[in-house]
């Protein structure tokens, strides 16, 4: 069983950066794709970035240049830098692991603000 535990979000005015945290518990960390994704009120959740396994980042254009990934292995914990924040960037942040089809998990979410 694996259990995912998002830290860092808060509130902070446009332009801002904040730092996500994702710990992860069990064995599983280190040979799997680790993501983040958000969901703001009324909206779809969405993918913000991803790495694999090796460490291949991916971002969706909207993102791409202001968040940064990374992931360390020796401590179960994936990052997100964010930068540059705007305020459509607040949402509840949630960090996934998957392995494969069985083996998906998520966590509670942490909220970021963004607002003057």
């Amino acid at each position: 069983q694996v259990q995912l535990v998002e830290s860092g979000g808060g509130l902070v005015q446009p332009g801002g950066s904040l730092r996500l945290s994702c710990a992860a518990s069990g064995s599983l960390f280190s040979m799997s794709t680790m993501a983040w994704y958000r969901q703001a009120p009324g909206k779809q959740r969405e993918l913000v970035a991803s790495i694999t396994s090796g460490g291949t980042t991916n971002y969706p254009d909207s993102i791409k240049g202001r968040f940064t990934i990374s992931r360390d292995n020796a401590k179960n914990t994936m990052y997100l830098q964010m930068n540059g924040l705007k305020p459509e960037d607040t949402a509840v942040y949630y960090c996934r692991l998957w392995r494969n089809a069985a083996s998906e998990y998520w966590g509670q979410g942490t909220q970021v603000t963004v607002s003057s």
